[in-house]
């Protein structure tokens, strides 16, 4: 990608998407057991974990922890998220639903979508607090097209 001469950086990624639970615990263990999120970085302080998805993290903030008073959402129930995308490699279809079903994780769609990568088979799901993850498998048409 070539860096466009009117803005001084150049975009990389995603680097974090930061989640709001209310059981930081239960929280840091469903995304270790379902989606094999490898432990991060830790704020005590701050009622916040933040885990490995590749090379990207997810933060999970606890809203019932003392030190996570700024980030309780200002509209109760309100969202500013509507999912996330994490890309995962190959992977059996049959071996996924049955993954996510051994751990009582309903399957709200399948679909071929496009993304980054480019057209992919999706899995979307919620983890328990009610956030969309589209787990996207790579792509099977890198440009979109078939």
């Amino acid at each position: 990608m070539t860096r466009r001469r009117d803005i001084p950086f150049d975009l990389v990624g995603i680097d974090h998407i930061v989640f709001l639970v209310d059981d930081l615990d239960r929280a840091v263990g469903w995304y270790q057991r379902i989606l094999g999120c490898a432990p991060g970085y830790s704020y005590p302080k701050l009622g916040m974990e933040q885990l490995w998805v590749g090379s990207a993290l997810i933060v999970l903030w606890d809203i019932t922890h003392p030190g996570a008073s700024g980030a309780v959402p200002p509209v109760q129930g309100g969202r500013n998220v509507d999912h996330v995308c994490i890309a995962l490699t190959p992977f059996d279809h049959d071996a996924m639903r049955s993954h996510l079903a051994a751990h009582g994780v309903e399957i709200e769609r399948e679909a071929l979508h496009g993304g980054a990568r480019g057209m992919g088979h999706s899995f979307y799901v919620r983890d328990p607090w009610g956030n969309v993850l589209e787990l996207k498998g790579p792509a099977e048409y890198p440009d979109g097209r078939d």
